[in-house]
């Protein structure tokens, strides 16, 4: 069953396959449900971030389950916009709080630049956040760390002078937009992909192509899409407030054959 299913990252830790994402899920009884209904259903892994607000959600709907703190992934993020040594020890100490927890299992930083100036070179930045997130490591306080939206270009800098490579890269990775560059490049540095906006955020689940591929194996279109995420060997997450789609999105123990891989590779 994909829920029991994990990656081991090359520090050991283990991280679940499918995890629930809550990008654009509002703080309160959103965040909360969608996390309680996941953790319901067997999902170990749940990804949240500072900036989307609701971590103190994620964090009491966690506590609330009564499953053991360890059994669950807890993925968190630095804000993009805040770059330096001092900001991101102050940030990862606010989301500690937020989710009322003593560890984080992973921690990213959110962007290599801020999202109001995307493409800004914020290498000195990204270079003092690492080293923040090296000590924040070291202490123990952080089971695993990361990037998110990270291209080569951005990660080389980090690489040359790091202690700890990135152990993960959390990227907008879906059919018809893989990111062929970015996941060769982190396959070759050890580097985990985590595939978000895995649906691409809908737009693709009413294409002709891969409804009729769905009908083929007798899946839904967003399961089918979920599927050829794991099926390159990534982390997915993806994103649902509704407790049956919660439900349905991990039912996809099925496997594309080649050729249908291929096809799908194409559009």
């Amino acid at each position: 069953m994909i829920l029991k299913d994990t990656f081991t990252l090359k520090n050991g830790i283990r991280v679940p396959k499918l995890g629930l994402g809550t990008w654009q899920i509002p703080e309160g009884e959103e965040a909360y449900n969608s996390t309680k209904w996941a953790l319901e259903a067997g999902y170990r892994h749940i990804d949240t971030a500072m900036a989307y607000g609701n971590e103190a959600s994620v964090g009491r709907a966690i506590k609330d389950s009564g499953i053991p703190r360890e059994d669950i992934f807890v993925t968190t993020k630095l804000p993009a916009q805040m770059k330096g040594y001092d900001i991101a020890h102050e940030c990862f100490q606010k989301s500690l709080k937020s989710l009322d927890m003593d560890y984080i299992d992973l921690y990213l930083i959110h962007a290599p630049w801020p999202w109001s100036d995307i493409g800004r070179d914020c290498t000195v930045g990204n270079i003092d956040c690492w080293r923040a997130f090296e000590e924040i490591y070291d202490s123990g306080k952080v089971k695993a760390i990361g990037i998110s939206n990270f291209e080569p270009k951005h990660t080389e800098p980090i690489l040359a002078m790091c202690k700890y490579v990135p152990m993960v890269n959390q990227i907008r990775f879906h059919i018809g937009d893989r990111q062929e560059e970015v996941v060769d490049y982190c396959n070759k540095n050890e580097i985990l992909i985590t595939a978000y906006s895995p649906l691409a955020t809908g737009r693709i689940l009413n294409d002709k192509a891969i409804v009729e591929m769905a009908s083929k194996y007798n899946v839904t279109t967003a399961q089918l899409c979920i599927r050829y995420c794991l099926q390159k060997d990534m982390v997915v997450i993806p994103k649902s407030t509704k407790k049956e789609r919660i439900i349905s999105n991990a039912d996809v123990d099925f496997v594309f054959d080649d050729e249908d891989m291929k096809f799908l590779d194409r559009l």
